[in-house]
């Protein structure tokens, strides 16, 4: 997966990092190589198959997810989630410009799901949206200085996360679209989809139920990857 930044809004997150206190004060530690990530793939890419089969393939990573969870997790759904959060965790507490990527990914990932969700990973995806919940609701709570009494928003949390131009606003509304739209879902995805987006609405002054036909960048590295056919 590439490390480097890949938007405005990540680009801006590398001078916040550098310039924070954390950038500051750590000490050097010569030998270290940091943290080993499972690489995430951004997007599905095959020669052996069609056209439309590779869009389909790309619109839902639900086949993705699959080959990745076999592959380096052993099929175990806990130890994807648990890279989830130690990725989150470091990003937050050890302002980890990897770790964000790195949280960014398996993200992306998940809610571009559609098929898992509903039908073969729906306990994976009710504890998913689960823990990202919990991680936006105490990770961008507002602080208070204790000096002056100032109501302020925690180190990561700047206007740039509120823009929409941020890689969370278009791939959460597609996937509450999914969710919503489903003609069956279970009942607690349906409950933790509902709490996630009414969090992000409020943290964020989000209004997710726009139309998000004209939302779409075409240089967005996380747009769905539509692949034209011959006409011939």
């Amino acid at each position: 997966m590439d490390k480097a930044p890949q938007s405005d809004m990540e680009r801006r997150l590398v001078e916040q990092l550098r310039e924070g206190k954390f950038a500051k004060n750590a000490p050097v530690q010569s030998g270290r190589r940091g943290c080993y990530y499972t690489s995430i793939p951004a997007s599905v890419k095959h020669k052996d198959i069609s056209g439309g089969d590779l869009t389909a393939l790309n619109l839902d990573k639900t086949s993705l997810l699959e080959t990745i969870l076999a592959k380096n997790y052993e099929g175990q759904e806990d130890l994807f989630l648990g890279e989830l959060q130690f990725a989150f965790i470091a990003f937050m507490m050890g302002q980890s410009l990897e770790a964000f990527m790195q949280w960014k990914a398996l993200v992306s990932l998940l809610l571009s799901c559609s098929d898992a969700p509903l039908h073969t990973r729906t306990n994976m995806f009710i504890k998913f949206i689960r823990t990202l919940y919990y991680q936006l609701k105490h990770g961008f709570q507002h602080t208070q200085d204790s000096k002056s009494g100032d109501m302020g928003n925690s180190l990561c949390l700047d206007e740039t996360w509120f823009s929409r131009d941020i890689f969370l606003y278009r791939l959460s509304k597609d996937f509450f679209t999914v969710v919503f739209e489903a003609p069956v879902v279970d009942g607690d995805l349906l409950s933790w989809a509902r709490k996630l987006k009414s969090l992000l609405e409020t943290t964020f002054g989000w209004d997710l139920e726009d139309d998000a036909v004209n939302l779409i960048d075409e240089d967005d590295e996380f747009a769905p990857v539509v692949v034209e056919m011959d006409g011939s």
